[in-house]
């Protein structure tokens, strides 16, 4: 499995495991739904600190910071 910069680049799956004409499609669709879920996952990341990072100009006063 390969990881570039937050997303799946690649997935080797055995023949033994799968019909072995589909292996590049299931390969693929398996990258898709993990780069899907990852991409969610930095969004609530973002959202999160964002709501967090939000409120500390008001905490912090007149610092300008």
């Amino acid at each position: 499995m390969g990881k570039k910069g937050g997303f799946l680049t690649a997935v080797t799956l055995s023949p033994e495991v799968v019909d072995p004409d589909d292996i590049e499609m299931l390969q693929d669709l398996i990258i898709a739904a993990a780069n899907e879920a990852l991409k969610k996952m930095e969004e609530e990341q973002e959202g999160m600190m964002n709501s967090v990072a939000g409120g500390l100009g008001s905490t912090l006063g007149g610092f300008g910071f």
